[in-house]
């Protein structure tokens, strides 16, 4: 949404929101400021990064809890395995987009004109949503938005990494997209020697994506194949610096 006249009201659009998120803001400014990108807001300060700041801590609290009941058996550095892929940026783009939040954004004139939101926008704005709704509702009413919004995402990161080769597949997208062959950075370990998890990223060119969290180095870079695959096909290839 841009600040063409032409447009709906905007307190329609924010009911239409309300409704497509299931939950209805006590406070309708606080709503407005969730959806409002630093583009188009008086100072950033009235922009939601303050509150992408604050959604993404409620959103890793509450998928941690997730997690840890969910699957009782799977050690830590799995269970941050999923939780890397659930929080991540590319995840909250996705909710927003299956969600069909992109109307409802509150965009300067500049990013109007382009076909699809960035991805980065996409994924504040759902954090921005989540902190919004901790502070108009409290925590119970994030933590079942969450649960809401991430169920579907907490299975397909559990299941993911089970009969696929993400690595071949980062491989040969790389190559065709790029002319360049991936590799991989660790970036940290934690735990004893017997239980370590490790923390890898994917590396294309000049471009460093997401990194992800495996018990083991294959396993950490298999999700970390998975990150960047995710990362170019929702952003069309674009590069970034690393």
């Amino acid at each position: 949404m841009s600040e063409n006249t032409t447009e709906p009201p905007r307190d329609l659009l924010f009911t239409e929101c309300e409704q497509a998120i299931g939950y209805k803001f006590n406070d309708p400014s606080l709503l407005e400021t969730c959806l409002t990108h630093a583009s188009i807001a008086k100072s950033r300060l009235t922009s939601n990064e303050r509150l992408e700041f604050l959604g993404d801590a409620v959103l890793g609290a509450v998928v941690c809890e997730m997690l840890y009941h969910r699957f009782p058996q799977k050690p830590e550095g799995e269970l941050t395995r999923v939780k890397s892929v659930v929080v991540s940026r590319n995840t909250c783009a996705q909710v927003c987009r299956r969600l069909g939040l992109e109307r409802f954004l509150l965009l300067g004139k500049g990013l109007t004109t382009h076909n699809t939101v960035p991805s980065s926008i996409l994924a504040a704005v759902t954090e921005s949503l989540i902190a919004g709704v901790y502070l108009d509702g409290g925590f119970a009413a994030a933590k079942s938005l969450i649960e809401r919004w991430m169920e579907p995402e907490v299975e397909a990161a559990a299941n993911s990494g089970h009969g696929r080769n993400f690595k071949s597949i980062l491989q040969q997208l790389a190559q065709k997209s790029y002319g360049e062959t991936p590799s991989y950075r660790l970036l940290d370990e934690k735990g004893p020697d017997h239980l370590k998890c490790f923390n890898v990223a994917a590396i294309i060119g000049q471009r460093t994506f997401e990194a992800a969290w495996g018990p083991t180095k294959k396993e950490a870079e298999q999700a970390a194949a998975q990150n960047a695959i995710a990362e170019i096909e929702n952003d069309g290839g674009d590069t970034a610096g690393a």
